[in-house]
């Protein structure tokens, strides 16, 4: 199952690992998108984004449409939704303008601190 971790980490730490890869050619790391806070990791995954990403785990590239069709929304409020997530990189756009979310699962993983 091919599975995608949402994290919250400092930018240095994922700049860290993507030179490590880099250096040493390994590509095994599993897939991971990173958010510099918790905060910013909520703003960009809505509940309405969340219905989004579950329509779409392990479907293949589809229209906006077919997206919206899924959630039982309209094209118009997905159209939103789907280029918030485009722009977070959570989703891909292929070269027809088709969309899809690549993974069959999602992982989410941060420590909540005392301030």
């Amino acid at each position: 199952m091919r599975t995608v971790t949402l994290d919250v980490r400092p930018l240095a730490d994922s700049l860290r690992d993507f030179a490590h890869v880099w250096r040493t050619g390994k590509r095994e790391m599993s897939a991971r998108i990173s958010f510099a806070t918790p905060e910013l990791l909520w703003k960009v995954l809505t509940p309405k984004r969340w219905d989004i990403l579950k329509a779409m785990a392990g479907q293949g590239a589809m229209s906006l449409r077919e997206a919206a069709r899924r959630v039982g929304r309209d094209v118009k409020s997905v159209h939103g939704d789907v280029h918030a997530l485009l722009n977070a990189g959570v989703l891909r756009q292929n070269d027809t303008g088709e969309i899809e979310f690549p993974y069959e699962a999602v992982h989410v993983e941060f420590t909540l601190r005392a301030a």
